[in-house]
This record gives structure tokens, C-alpha cells and sequence, in this order.
């Protein structure tokens, strides 16, 4: 199949990329390749890690932009899309919110338009826990509160999902929302704190550990999350709700709409301060840590409730964060000392 996979110079993109190919599906990947989150030199490896298949096109062009995206519609004639794209991170959107609705918001229509009017057979797309925002009601459901958001990244990602419903009610355009939890692992985010605490410890220099350890994590591995995926394109939302005998999958509360929503995350939280402690045992090192409070925007704790995911896929992949983070070390001592 010809798919359309947006941000396929980022982390997730990457991941979704190569296992698209490997399936042996045609991948026309965009991305804008800024440097919004770090410099080009991770996003160009990602790029060349995917490869010159014969099945990969890759596009540099920004979702933002409307007559880009009409003609890259129009001339590929995707059946699938899996966008990817965004501006992400809580705490940068507390500070350049012009740019999130620019990417995530006006971008993001882009792509319903390009579904709409191209007969695209099922858009997936990347949500975010950070809809849950301050509900307290643990673990996460799907048809849980998400009204009360507290990040404006968050805002963008709950707008998402609501502009995709009323596509797939208005035009019929199946869509499928993904709301990851922090999602780490090989090829990550610099910006994240897997990325920047490995970075520093090595370095010698302080951690800054926001509500002294004591939040706690979702935390995703990339594999985990891809194999969800992968798996995911392959159900499309119909009108009939859902149906968890045969598996067709409709709109949460039966209302007749091609659209349904899923939360993808391990359902294990695990603290902080955890984390860390798995980190220094795959570095052989103790951080210097610098405890601090919460910081604004953040949550106290996330938990994915997965039993949907779990129904309609028959299982789910879990790697505990002990083998994911040593997974991650490994990737980034052999990428960094290779640079050197």
C-alpha cells in the first residue's frame, strides 16, 4: 500500500518508517527537518538509518503550508496516512505558542483536507496523554475527562482529535487517534529526559529532577509502540461502534462516527525517580541530581488504561523500563562514539 507518513525525520517517524518498508509497503515520508528541538545532524541520520529503498520517497516540505500539501495529495495518491508531524513538548509550548497552532493545528487541518478530498482510506495520527491533563481518575480511560487541559501542547493535541471527529462524521473519513505516553527509546528526542539526563551524566554535570522524583510515568517503549501501530492501520474505524466479539471498531459511545481513539502506553507507571535509577545502573554511574519542584504545565502522574488496545489487538508488547533504558544507552554510546 502507499502510505504518507508526516514527521518521518522524527523519533516516532523514523520507527514507523523502516517498519512500513519492512512490511513491504511504498512510504512517501515529509518532514521540515527544523531545528526546533535539536540540530540537523540527528534528524539527517534518521533519515539515512531508513535508507534508499526503492520503496521511500522523501519530501522536505512543511505541513503548514496549503498548496504544498493540496499538490503532494494530488500527485501520490496515498490509500493511508499516519501523521506524525507536530510541534512537540510541554514546556516549549508554554513559550512559543504561535508556532504549536501554525504545525499542529493549521498543519493538521492540511492533512484532514488532503484525506478529505483524496479519498484516503484511514488517517492515524498522533495524540497525546497530555489530553488527560488534571484528571485525576487513574488509570486513563478513553472516554475519560479530558476537558481540562494544562499545557497548551495539550490543547493542541485535545483540538485534534476534535477536529478529526467532526471530518469523520462530516466527510466519512475514518480516523484513528493515538494518544501516546512518553514515549522514549533508540533515536529519541535531545529535548526529552532520557536524552538530556544520559547527556549529563556522562558529562559530569547536574540532573534537574522536577517534583523530586515523585512524578510518575507511562513510560512507552518505541518498539512496543510501533508494533501497535503497525498493527492499528490495519483496523479501520467503521460506523457501527465498536464490537468486541468481532473486533470492528466504531466511534467510543456508538454515535455512528468512523473514529476511535486509543491509548498506547505500557500501563505500568513507574516514578522519576526510577527511572533515573535505571539509568545510572545501564551507565555505571550515580547523577548529580538537583532536586526541584514540579514545573508549570507538567502532570503529576500518568497511567494508560489499555484494555481496548488489548481487545482489539488479542495482546499488547510491554519492555520494562530496565531493558528500555539499557536499550537506549547501548544506541547512544555507539552513535556518539562513532561522531567522534
Amino acid at each position: 500500500m502507499r502510505f504518507l507518513v508526516t514527521g518521518a525525520a522524527g523519533f516516532i517517524g523514523m520507527h514507523v518508517t523502516q517498519s512500513l518498508l519492512s512490511a513491504g509497503h511504498e512510504v512517501v515520508g515529509i518532514d521540515n527537518l527544523n531545528n526546533y528541538h535539536h540540530d540537523m545532524t540527528l534528524k539527517i541520520d534518521r533519515l539515512s538509518t531508513i535508507g534508499n529503498s526503492d520503496n521511500f520517497t522523501f519530501i522536505k516540505c512543511d505541513i503548514a503550508n496549503r498548496e504544498v500539501m493540496e499538490n503532494l495529495f494530488r500527485d501520490h495518491g496515498f490509500q493511508r496516512v499516519i501523521h506524525l508531524a507536530a510541534y512537540a513538548g510541554v514546556r516549549n509550548s508554554l513559550f512559543d505558542p504561535v508556532s504549536y497552532v501554525n504545525s499542529n493545528i493549521l498543519g493538521y487541518l492540511n492533512i484532514l483536507e488532503g484525506c478529505r478530498y483524496n479519498k484516503v482510506e484511514h488517517l492515524l495520527y498522533a495524540s497525546s496523554s497530555s489530553v488527560y491533563g488534571l484528571n485525576d481518575d487513574m488509570p486513563y480511560k478513553i472516554d475519560g475527562d479530558t476537558t481540562h487541559p494544562i499545557s497548551f501542547y495539550a490543547v493542541t493535541k485535545k483540538s485534534n482529535e476534535l477536529m478529526a471527529h467532526s471530518y469523520s462524521y462530516l466527510y466519512g473519513i475514518p480516523t484513528t487517534g493515538l494518544r501516546f505516553f512518553t514515549v522514549y527509546g533508540p533515536w529519541g528526542r535531545p529535548d526529552m529526559a532520557l536524552f538530556k539526563f544520559t547527556k549529563a551524566i556522562l558529562s559530569g554535570e547536574k540532573i534537574d529532577v522536577y517534583n523530586y522524583g515523585n512524578m510518575k510515568r507511562d513510560f512507552t517503549y518505541i518498539d512496543d509502540l510501533v508494533t501497535s501501530v503497525m498493527a492499528l492501520q490495519d483496523i479501520i474505524p467503521t460506523n457501527r461502534g465498536i464490537d468486541l466479539v468481532t473486533k470492528d471498531v466504531g466511534y467510543l459511545s456508538n454515535r455512528c462516527v468512523p473514529y476511535q481513539i486509543y491509548n498506547i502506553g505500557n500501563s505500568e507507571p513507574v516514578s522519576l525517580i526510577s527511572y533515573i535509577h535505571a539509568l545510572e545502573k545501564s551507565l555505571g554511574r550515580v547523577a548529580d541530581k538537583n532536586m526541584m519542584p514540579i514545573q508549570a504545565g507538567d502532570m503529576l502522574g500518568t497511567h494508560a488504561d489499555i484494555s481496548l488496545l488489548v481487545k482489539v489487538l488479542g495482546s499488547v508488547s510491554h519492555t520494562s523500563v530496565e531493558v528500555g533504558v539499557s536499550h537506549f544507552v547501548s544506541w547512544y554510546n555507539h552513535y556518539y562514539n562513532n561522531m567522534q
